[in-house]
């Protein structure tokens, strides 16, 4: 079956707890639909508009606590590829803002309202143009995928069913086990529903990646490159098990990703 939301609340100072009390009362419309970017249908409750406005204070926090980077070049660069994923992706209903950020961290992020930051780091590690086009393609294959919106409600979804149990038990026979019955419940959906959900939506954001690179002019193995030499630089490292991380394993992230480029070549 497929519904979708369609009273949006205004935007109007929205918070998480504005969140839960609209979701609670039916203010928002408990909701899926099809995503056609990742051909699957997806629990998203949380407006777009609200998403914007967090995104909005995200980004100038963001850039308050973080120096920019004064290297013109590389920000330059940044702007350039990404300006070629982003008219790949046909989202050019965004304001698009691209930032270097000065630190060594190789990380790159994009918000829902268009705001793509990478820091120096990550663009001395992308060793060319279609290597960060696959960052960039990544990153921005999440807000194709709606993913900030599901992941929002998904959480939210857990808050509210947890709160509710919690009153339930708390005037029940089992009043005083409570809280130790909602906490098991809440570390329950986050190891059954939020971290799988997490990591399904970094492997859908990998093949959507490849996919922009491609129709951007890049070649879509650069995602591919970059990817193997970030998992050789944390070999050495002790990860947590799969099951208790955001991000699938490193083998089979590469494996699904090389399936994804040559998906692609097949044509």
């Amino acid at each position: 079956m497929t519904c979708s939301c369609t009273d949006r609340p205004a935007a109007k100072a929205v918070s998480r707890r504005n969140l839960l009390t609209m979701l609670a009362s039916g203010a928002v419309l408990v909701g899926c639909s099809d995503n056609v970017a990742t051909g699957r249908s997806q629990f998203a409750v949380v407006p777009d508009e609200a998403l914007v406005q967090m995104a909005d204070q995200a980004w100038s926090d963001v850039k308050a606590q973080s120096p920019l980077s004064q290297d013109a070049a590389e920000q330059a660069r940044l702007e350039r590829v990404g300006r070629k994923i982003v008219a790949a992706s046909g989202r050019n209903d965004l304001e698009w803002e691209f930032a270097v950020f000065d630190g060594p961290q190789i990380n790159a992020f994009v918000l829902p309202n268009g705001k793509v930051g990478a820091f120096k780091g990550l663009m001395d590690f992308a060793q060319d143009d279609d290597e960060l086009a696959g960052v960039l393609g990544h990153e921005v294959g999440h807000i194709l995928a709606r993913h900030s919106a599901e992941r929002v409600s998904q959480e939210l979804a857990v808050q509210l069913g947890v709160g509710v149990v919690t009153a339930v038990l708390a005037n029940g026979e089992h009043g005083q086990y409570a809280g130790e019955i909602a906490g098991a419940l809440g570390m329950g959906a986050l190891y059954g529903v939020i971290l799988p959900y997490s990591r399904q939506h970094e492997l859908e954001a990998d093949s959507v990646g490849v996919g922009l690179a491609q129709q951007a002019g890049m070649d879509p193995a650069g995602a591919v490159r970059f990817f193997e030499r970030m998992a050789a630089e944390g070999a050495g490292q002790a990860q947590p098990p799969e099951v208790l991380s955001t991000h699938p394993a490193d083998g089979p992230r590469l494996a699904a990703l090389r399936e994804a480029v040559a998906a692609l070549r097949r044509g």
